[in-house]
């Protein structure tokens, strides 16, 4: 007994529950209670409160009888003239199954924030909350908190065996109270204070403590969404995506952030009227550092109390899909922050990351790689992909970062990095975590799709498991959008000689199912807006923005744009300060807002725009060698055989007299032109109707002369 006191006292007693709560002691029965604070300690039964003795100067306090008291019992604590009544959280037994434990273990439990964490829950009729913790190489583990006081001698947590989690059932406490883990490694002795990995809330930054058991209120109202999202084909049905950074899409006079309902509020209604099918929201997992963008997580399972509480992102999201509008989420496995009071050397050891830094640190951005081979930390990712999809109704993931998950040299030198077991350079534990991720994703939430941020030439990355593929919905066209980029920050004179930047696509565009990005990744960090990157005066900047938007919106592929580019922002982005809404005053930019609504519209209400994105069919040349004028000419087809005639003009030269082929004997309309006046463009055009006519030209049967206005596409749909 002593040796227990001795150890309890020290703080390095792993089982409490042998020294702490009821026992049957001899021919009687003791209750046991260390409260270092009190003054006094009852415990409270049905003949009256009974006063415990202190047995021991640091607050161990006895109470002896014949008889076992009726459970739950409660106890009395006094501080001076201050009294509080609470049942003994040393009364309950474990709540964690062996079931639950086994499938953490190996890496399979995809609901462990339902286990680990804090959990409200009644245990014998008593409200309280439950708090679990991973940390297998910890001596003793206690939970701190507004609720004790920060001490850990009070609240210290039971072991549950070989599965390293610690495990603590407190009665009595409110929900939102802050708490962390104090916890003392068995061979360092070191005490450490860390955040809940597994938390739901956080409070407001600077502050990094956790919040317990935050109370679910919201009522979802979108039923019809989410069925009809599970039947949804998606492979054929238009994807425009409206990339949102939350803390920068406005702000308020003061430089306050919008709320998620206000966010709702103002976004929503945006998005709706602009025709995106989908928006997605940078990282809104909670992150310490505005600057990072929420790409140094610290909370994979707590939105950012920056912009509310989780009800109120669970409000907007409800908001979004009564609209009609999807909703995605950035989400980001492929690395954490080393902040010392989260993940980084979680129990005194590597834990969720590896010891080997040739294995477990990315040098790029100075943040830990998980350790994807472990199967509880399988386990803990696997389960934030399904807490955000399950409890927030996401409608996808694009994870982050997936090429420097997939390569062991990633962004490393010779000698900087350990080959797998047979030699190569592939991180075999990542490749198995994500085609496990994506099956969950595909198999518990029909609909819902996954998008793979991936940049190098892995194969199959949005092809099935079961044919070897990573098993994502969509990857990031990277090398499409580089190649664009390029070619448009030329100046039109020299344009012929990179035609091929814009023609090559076509050999790989259906290798995978991919969207074409204009992310916020490409107007950050000095490489200025997508309208600056653009040559020429101020005329041709924004013509050649109109024409590149053009070619994005009708080129085969979903779409993504980052917010701004849409209004053609002048200065490139900068998350500390909302875009320059102002800009719409000036009629360029206005002609460019419409433009892309206008593009939007018909991507969506066009079948041939969309239906065969990723398929060879829906697209055809009629001609891709004029690189001397720098045309483009092809069509997109629709699986019914209708189609659209796209013609860019890609130098400020007008081509009055440009004969292209076309694919019917028919009258063909500009549905749009994106030098049209409306768009602040100089209005060269075709006066709305094209005739064909019998003349074979360029492998075509029909051919008609048309007007190809400067740095401008047309679009022209035959009509019936």
């Amino acid at each position: 007994m002593n040796t227990l006191i001795d150890s309890l006292l020290q703080a390095r007693l792993y089982d409490p529950f042998q020294l702490l709560g009821l026992h049957k002691e001899g021919n009687g029965w003791v209750i046991r209670v260390h409260e270092p604070q009190a003054t006094a300690v009852e415990v409270l039964l049905d003949a009256g409160p009974q006063s415990l003795k202190r047995v021991h100067p640091s607050g161990i306090f006895e109470w002896h009888g014949k008889a076992a008291p009726a459970k739950p019992y409660k106890l009395r604590f006094h501080y001076g003239d201050a009294t509080h009544d609470t049942h003994d959280p040393y009364q309950f037994s474990s709540s964690i199954g062996a079931d639950d434990l086994y499938l953490f273990s190996s890496g399979k439990l995809h609901q462990g924030y339902r286990i680990l964490g804090s959990n409200a829950m009644q245990i014998d009729g008593v409200a309280g909350v439950r708090f679990a913790v991973w940390a297998p190489n910890a001596e003793r583990v206690s939970v701190i908190g507004e609720f004790n006081q920060w001490d850990g001698r009070r609240h210290p947590m039971r072991s549950l065996g070989g599965s390293g989690v610690w495990e603590l059932f407190i009665p009595d406490i409110p929900s939102h109270q802050l708490y962390r883990y104090e916890i003392r490694n068995r061979d360092s002795g070191a005490l450490l204070a860390k955040t809940d990995p597994y938390a739901q809330g956080y409070e407001l930054r600077p502050g990094t403590a956790s919040l317990a058991a935050l109370a679910v209120q919201h009522q979802w109202q979108d039923a019809e969404w989410m069925k009809q999202r599970a039947s949804w084909d998606w492979l054929h049905a238009p994807i425009n995506i409206y990339e949102v950074h939350a803390g920068s899409w406005k702000r308020h006079p003061d430089g306050r952030h919008y709320s998620y309902r206000e966010l709702a509020a103002d976004l929503v209604p945006y998005i709706k009227g602009m025709g995106y099918t989908h928006i997605e929201l940078l990282p809104i997992s909670e992150h310490p550092l505005d600057e990072s963008w929420g790409y140094q997580c610290t909370g994979y399972f707590a939105p950012s109390s920056r912009f509310g509480s989780p009800d109120d992102l669970r409000y907007l999201i409800d908001t979004c899909h009564q609209a009609g509008i999807g909703v995605l989420l950035d989400w980001v496995p492929a690395h954490f922050p080393q902040d010392s009071w989260s993940l980084s050397r979680f129990d005194g050891t590597a834990l969720y990351e590896h010891e080997d830094p040739r294995l477990g640190f990315h040098q790029d951005w100075g943040t830990h790689i998980f350790n994807y081979g472990r199967n509880e930390v399988k386990s803990f990712l696997m389960s934030s992909a399904h807490y955000w999809l399950s409890e927030f109704h996401f409608d996808g993931l694009r994870v982050d970062a997936v090429a420097s998950m997939l390569y062991l040299d990633y962004s490393r030198k010779a000698g900087e990095w350990i080959p797998n077991k047979y030699g190569g350079r592939e991180n075999l534990d990542a490749v198995e975590f994500l085609r496990e991720m994506n099956i969950m994703v595909h198999q518990d939430f029909p609909g819902a799709l996954t998008f793979a941020e991936e940049s190098t030439a892995w194969p199959g990355v949005s092809r099935p498991t079961y044919l070897g593929g990573l098993g994502f919905s969509v990857k990031w066209n990277m090398g499409w959008m580089n190649d664009t980029l390029s070619y448009f920050h030329h100046e039109p004179v020299h344009r012929r000689y990179h035609h091929n930047q814009l023609t090559f696509g076509q050999v790989y565009a259906y290798s995978e199912n991919f969207v074409m990005p204009f992310s916020h990744d490409e107007v950050v960090h000095g490489k200025g807006s997508l309208l600056s990157k653009m040559p020429g005066d101020a005329w041709q900047k924004f013509a050649n923005l109109r024409l590149l938007l053009t070619y994005q919106m009708t080129s085969p592929g979903k779409k993504l744009n980052f917010m701004g580019n849409e209004i053609a922002q002048g200065r490139e982005w900068q998350s500390k300060w909302e875009l320059e809404w102002w800009q719409l005053g000036q009629s360029l930019h206005r002609g460019v807002q419409n433009l892309c609504h206008d593009l939007n519209r018909l991507y969506a209400t066009l079948p041939a725009l969309h239906e065969l994105d990723f398929h060879s069919d829906g697209f055809a040349w009629i001609d891709c060698n004029d690189a001397e004028k720098s045309v483009l000419s092809y069509q997109r087809k629709a699986r019914n055989g209708s189609s659209v005639v796209i013609s860019l003009n890609l130098t400020p030269v007008p081509r009055i007299h440009y004969r292209l082929g076309l694919p019917e004997m028919k009258a063909y309309k500009e549905m749009l032109n994106s030098d049209s006046e409306y768009y602040a463009g100089s209005n060269v055009g075709n006066a709305g109707l094209i005739q064909a006519e019998a003349v074979p030209w360029m492998g075509m049967p029909y051919s008609a002369v048309v007007s190809l206005p400067p740095l401008a596409g047309v679009l022209l749909v035959p009509q019936d």
